[in-house]
């Protein structure tokens, strides 16, 4: 079967990815609520499309902290992408670049951030999780500065893992032949920790302390946070509810997004992750403020089945779908793009 949308991709996948491995990439905490409602929250959301615009021209052509992508669809961080392809995330970093737009590479990465740096066609981002010794985080921080990445994306929503019932049930573990590569071995736990680690806005005021790299936020989730965050000089936010994986019940990130935009008022860019399948996912999100959105687990689906072109095809599918929804709502260009676009149900 040939992919003609993301979920084609999904199907594919799954015949190719070990079922504890799949359970690891799909699951969420808990009783999976907020999971699925990262799903049906955008069938709440509704177009209202204008007609006798030209949209003989479409423009989607964006930037997010300076640097210019082709469409206003970025890679989230991810864990483990050698769990999907052999290769892991540095055919993942090819694919994005085929694409035009920006990997964020994850701490839990199964290659090294300078590897995944190497195999890129396109600027990248770099997510850090702080761990108890700052020190390691400080030679992480140093070693993507000295690779050439352009922004860190600090997740602040995992102080301890939320409660992943698959993964439990599973007793899924990274085969011995992998590990967290950008980590030293005592460290390598596969994020599970026995106690929080303790992640303030102290934490991101260090952080600023020790890089003049842009810090975006991944994890706001209220208008209270984003206007905190403002005061703590970061330059960007990821509206994300880790993909359902940590609390359950908590709103999904299309709903939170209209929130955390108001707070914003223009001072920061807001993206917003979180259960983004098709294209006209993307138009709502830009349609309700978002400056692009983050894809995670289709990723991984178009890196299981076809290595760096199935990364860049799950991107193209969604460019086209993109395309055709601003085309057919006549709005020719992302400008266009408002929140009189949508009508939430």
């Amino acid at each position: 079967m040939d992919p003609v949308n993301v979920s084609d991709y999904e199907a594919l996948a799954r015949a190719r990815i070990d079922a504890a491995a799949w359970d690891y990439y799909q699951g969420g905490s808990d009783d999976e609520m907020t999971l699925r409602a990262n799903r049906t929250a955008f069938e709440r959301i509704r177009l209202r499309p204008r007609m006798l615009v030209d949209v003989s021209v479409i423009d989607m052509g964006t930037s997010v902290l300076g640097t210019p992508i082709s469409l206003p669809v970025l890679i989230a961080p991810t864990a483990y992408h050698r769990l999907a392809h052999p290769e892991g995330e540095v055919l993942t970093a090819r694919g994005a670049g085929l694409a035009q737009t920006v990997l964020v590479a994850a701490t839990y990465a199964t290659r090294t951030l300078e590897e995944i740096q190497e195999a890129a066609g396109w600027p990248l981002w770099f997510q850090i999780y702080v761990h108890r010794d700052y020190e390691l985080v400080k030679s992480v921080v140093r070693r993507a500065e000295a690779a050439g990445y352009r922004a860190f994306v600090l997740t602040i929503d995992a102080p301890r893992l939320g409660r992943r019932e698959r993964d439990i049930r599973s007793g899924f573990a990274l085969p011995s032949h992998m590990r967290a590569a950008n980590l030293p071995p005592e460290e390598d736990n596969m994020g599970y920790v026995p106690q929080p680690i303790p992640i303030t806005w102290e934490t991101v005021d260090w952080l600023r302390s020790i890089t003049s790299l842009p810090i975006v936020l991944k994890g706001v989730l209220t208008a209270e946070d984003a206007q905190i965050a403002l005061e703590h000089g970061v330059d960007g936010l990821i509206v994300s509810n880790h993909g359902g994986r940590q609390l359950d019940g908590a709103l999904a990130g299309i709903e939170a997004l209209p929130e955390v935009v108001e707070a914003v008022a223009g001072r920061c860019e807001v993206y917003v992750d979180s259960g983004i399948r098709r294209g006209t996912d993307v138009l709502k999100a830009l349609a309700l403020g978002a400056r692009a959105v983050l894809i995670g687990r289709p990723v991984l689906w178009g890196l299981a089945v076809n290595g760096a072109e199935g990364v860049s095809h799950v991107l193209e599918l969604l460019r086209a779908e993109l395309e055709l929804a601003m085309m057919l709502s006549g709005r020719p260009t992302l400008a266009s793009i408002d929140r009189s676009l949508v009508k939430i149900m």
